[in-house]
């Protein structure tokens, strides 16, 4: 396209529509609250309770920052999301794997049925399923314990799907010459399937991680010390400790302890998941 071409009024006009302007609309939904509350979390109480506000600080402090972890057991409460997030993502990840390998290379009896199950549990709401969760793991003796937060949601759905539609564009020469050589199917999995498949598995691994983090509602319910509590619990306990306007910078700051750690993953790893999600698109 010529630059006189590129420049007309009706190639001008479709590049704003549907370039500039969605990029313009997603920087002010999502980039500009989230810069807001890491400038809000270095601002004391006179910046942020004011007539002028102002959107860098200007005296900015870490006070906002120490408080948190005067008001919060803060290195308890990240240790806990640290070791349910590894272990159960782990789980999952590893569950997720081998679940999609047996729905496409192993005849199971009934694996079409399994698969739609699989579907079904996509479209239900986890919330549903809170109440008997809460009251097996309560019969367990898992309450308020870090193994009763991971238990229930070991399963995923989502990570099935989407590694079974992976593992169903994998070539089928690879593993007919891998059956030739005598593999069986943990070679197969191992040395064929998760090595081609690692954008995807690395997809299904950033989406758990993130879901696992972030999780709050189960763990709320099911924890009642907060010794045991997870980050995004522990800080809604200072939520309701710091209730008056000039709490707010102490709010922020415990926001920006659980964004920007997944923030930093994503923006390291996004490209894997465009990859995951992408993969077998095209042949």
């Amino acid at each position: 396209m010529s630059w006189r071409k590129a420049f007309a009024p009706r190639h001008l006009a479709d590049t704003l529509l549907t370039g500039y302007l969605p990029l313009l609309i997603a920087f002010l939904i999502i980039v500009l609250p989230l810069a807001w509350m890491v400038s809000s979390s270095f601002k004391p109480p006179a910046e942020i309770i004011t007539a002028d506000p102002t959107v860098l600080p200007q005296d900015p402090t870490l006070d906002n920052y120490s408080t948190v972890a005067d008001r919060v057991p803060l290195l308890t409460v990240l240790r806990n999301s640290v070791i349910v997030t590894a272990i159960g993502a782990a789980i999952k990840v590893i569950l997720a794997i081998t679940t999609a390998y047996a729905l496409v290379f192993i005849r199971v009896p009934g694996a079409n049925l399994i698969f739609l199950g699989m579907l079904v549990a996509l479209m239900v709401p986890p919330e549903v399923s809170m109440l008997p969760n809460y009251l097996t793991i309560t019969s367990l003796g898992g309450r308020d314990t870090l193994w009763g937060i991971i238990l229930p949601g070991l399963g995923t759905a989502f990570g099935t799907f989407l590694l079974r539609q992976n593992f169903k564009a994998l070539p089928k020469e690879l593993f007919e010459a891998a059956e030739l050589d005598g593999a069986g199917h943990l070679r197969k999995l191992v040395q064929i399937a998760v090595p081609v498949s690692l954008p995807a598995i690395a997809t299904v691994t950033l989406v758990t991680v993130v879901n696992e983090w972030n999780n709050f509602l189960w763990p709320l319910i099911i924890v009642d010390t907060p010794e045991k509590m997870t980050l995004p619990v522990g800080l809604n306990l200072l939520q309701s400790i710091e209730n008056s306007p000039g709490s707010y910078g102490i709010l922020m700051a415990g926001a920006v302890l659980v964004i920007v750690p997944m923030l930093l993953i994503f923006a390291a790893l996004q490209r894997y998941i465009v990859a995951g999600l992408t993969q077998g698109a095209v042949k």
